[in-house]
């Protein structure tokens, strides 16, 4: 669907990425509301913020050569368990920064969710380091996530530094800690 990819389905095992399902739009924005704290989200949305932000946003950017954004559906033996993609798309550095977020009860779940990330990180290299050939991934978390930089960490993504007093969650202001990855670190994995 994305006409810069030259598949719409990537999979490995149970898993697999697909262009962001219009059938998945509600249940996103029931887990973007409910995990507001870790998104750069200041409001919570209405059915109507998402359905226009896909038609608006997420429907163009399918027939844009270079959109700024390609957003998945995630899927686990067909049923969206999560969405996320390659966001603030540098094509002319090759870069861009991972969006992801899980449906919510399978956060509560520690080992759950690491495996549920880590192999969203796995298909996410293979779609950006081989299908479009870039060369960095980047990514932005709150110092609240210690179980989300662990998985990062182990999924190839160094840490880069520290923003320091950098957002406010919950009232109280914290740091955003900045990891990449880079094509060279793992080339012989995807």
């Amino acid at each position: 669907m994305y006409a810069c990819l030259p598949a719409d389905h990537f999979e490995e095992g149970a898993y697999a990425l697909t262009p962001l399902r219009e059938q998945d739009l509600l249940y996103i924005k029931e887990w973007r509301n409910t995990q507001i704290d870790v998104l750069r989200q200041n409001k919570l949305l209405t059915d109507d913020d998402q359905i226009n932000y896909y038609n608006k946003v997420i429907k163009p950017s399918y027939t844009e050569e270079q959109p700024r954004l390609i957003l998945f559906s995630y899927l686990m033996d067909g049923v969206c368990i999560g969405y996320g993609g390659l966001t603030n798309i540098d094509w002319s550095s090759l870069r861009a920064e991972v969006s992801f977020l899980l449906e919510t009860t399978r956060i509560v779940d520690k080992v759950q969710y690491k495996r549920d990330f880590s192999m969203f990180l796995t298909l996410l290299k293979k779609v950006a380091f081989q299908s479009l050939a870039f060369n960095r991934l980047f990514t932005e978390t709150y110092d609240i996530r210690p179980d989300h930089i662990t998985a990062l960490e182990k999924s190839g993504f160094r840490y880069e530094g520290r923003m320091k007093q950098h957002v406010q969650v919950q009232g109280a202001i914290t740091d955003s800690i900045i990891h990449g990855c880079l094509k060279e670190y793992g080339e012989n994995d995807w």
